[in-house]
């Protein structure tokens, strides 16, 4: 079975790995109790695993994750025999002046096992040491295994036999590399790691391509921050479908975008969604690009730092996990954003503005589940008059990809009309008194919704950024009519 190395499916791959090596230690140096499982570590025992990633866990860390070069192997090919106990896997490595020094090689599942346990020995004169162990479970996304640097900048062939440590479980080591189907996809994804410590700088480009990879790494790291922090939903939700909804038709958001319309969205207080949809390899194909007056940059600026306050207090008191708070701090460096900076790039301004709308997303929906946690807790306050009530709904797509947060509040007007009442009309008060005269065969006034604020969808995708507004949406005043 042959397969190429072309992972990219996912345009976060490298960077969410990098992601995970950054966050396997805390920061003083040691490694987190749950980093050990999720790379493949065997045991307390494994000291020499367990060194290897901490050093490369520090040295992304202590280089904020810059100096770490990767490389795909060409393609891989498994060797499948019936009669055989092992399985042998061959990398085909490209030129590389980096492969003069010690590389890791990485594999990344592209599916965790699913049930169960296993125990595999890679062996290999291509590694060192010889023989090297890995236990993978449910909470296995990587293994790493510790190869020795080449003499030459000449191409080169890994050959690692893999073999399980209980007999009688061939099948389920095939169904860890091959998905267990003769001509099926290699399931893990290897990928050669070249660590900051090695002092060594092989980056080449344009700022252009440097300019990319900020950005991609800003959408990445924005996925993971609002993964690690949108309100758990615990029950079976009733899907709303997006494609279902009447929409304005998409605006772009970029150099060319209306500072009367950024304006709008940045003084907001409508619910925003953000949809990943449809990333590809070559997402984003230019860095998105805004271009603010230096007054409403010190709106956003402003807006910024009040929302990241909030956040910030959310972890304080336990509403969102502490990882969400570095998570939010890397996002922070990434945008290199200061409200007072008028001479702010572009792409800076774009990151910032992606940043507001993510915050105030999560911060009004952590204020909305307080608020339902309040209602449920104390006796109910929702008199007979008519007025605004919570109704939450749960979106999804028919795209694949992140769409956060999952559900948002719409509201709902709950509560009699009997008079008197404020936000009635004429029409009403007379329909009213009709019904009240013994007029049972008329439709008496009803509690309804009588303004509404829009649903703000930022869909991110390989064409760019791009906001799509689904107006009426959500009601936010009540009357009878």
């Amino acid at each position: 079975n042959c397969t190429s190395a072309a992972h990219r499916d996912a345009p976060c791959f490298v960077d969410d790995l990098v992601a995970a090596l950054h966050d396997a230690t805390g920061k003083d140096g040691e490694l987190l109790a749950s980093s050990p499982a999720s790379f493949g570590i065997c045991s307390e025992s494994d000291s020499s695993s367990r060194l290897v990633l901490s050093e490369l866990s520090v040295g992304i860390r202590r280089n904020d994750r810059r100096g770490v070069e990767v490389l795909d192997p060409a393609a891989v090919f498994v060797s499948d025999e019936d009669d055989q106990e092992s399985i042998m896997v061959t990398f085909d490595l490209p030129q590389s002046q980096l492969l003069k020094l010690k590389p890791v090689l990485v594999l990344a599942f592209k599916s965790p096992l699913t049930d169960g346990e296993l125990d595999i020995i890679f062996s290999s004169q291509s590694l060192q040491p010889n023989t090297q162990s890995a236990c993978i479970s449910g909470r296995t996304l990587y293994i790493l295994l510790t190869g020795k640097s080449s003499e030459g900048n000449v191409e080169q062939k890994w050959n690692i036999s893999v073999q399980a440590k209980s007999p009688g479980t061939r099948q389920s080591l095939k169904d860890v590399l091959i998905g267990g189907k003769s001509g099926s996809d290699v399931r893990l994804t290897p990928l050669l790691l070249f660590s900051a410590e090695t002092g060594t700088d092989t980056r080449s480009g344009s700022s252009t391509a440097s300019s990319q990879t900020a950005s991609l790494s800003f959408l990445c790291e924005l996925r993971r921050f609002l993964d690690a922090s949108l309100p758990q939903q615990h029950a079976e939700p009733l899907l709303l479908r997006l494609d279902s909804l009447q929409s304005l038709p998409p605006l772009a958001l970029g150099l060319s975008t209306s500072e009367t319309l950024l304006a709008e969205i940045i003084n907001s207080s409508a619910p925003t969604i953000f949809s990943f949809s449809s990333w590809s390899s070559s997402f984003p194909v230019r860095p998105g690009q805004l271009a603010l007056s230096p007054a409403l940059l010190g709106e956003l600026g402003q807006r910024l730092e009040m929302n990241e306050r909030q956040m910030r207090e959310l972890v304080r008191q336990g509403m969102v996990p502490q990882r969400a708070s570095e998570k939010l701090e890397r996002l922070r460096q990434l945008s290199a954003f200061q409200k007072q900076d008028s001479s702010a790039e572009g792409e800076t301004q774009y990151c910032a503005f992606l940043l507001l709308k993510a915050l105030q997303m999560l911060t009004r929906a952590y204020s909305i589940q307080r608020k339902l946690r309040a209602a449920r807790a104390g006796p109910s306050t929702r008199g007979p008059t008519c007025g605004l009530g919570s109704l939450t709904v749960f979106l999804t797509d028919l795209v694949s990809g992140l769409l956060g947060p999952q559900s948002t509040d719409l509201n709902n007007c709950r509560g009699s009309c009997a008079i008197p009442l404020n936000n009635i009309n004429n029409h009403a008060v007379l329909l009213t008194y009709h019904i009240e005269r013994g007029n049972v065969n008329e439709r008496g006034p009803c509690c309804v919704p009588l303004a509404y604020d829009p649903l703000e969808v930022i869909v991110l995708n390989d064409e760019g950024s791009f906001l799509t507004s689904k107006p009426d949406m959500v009601a936010k005043e009540c009357g009878c009519r």
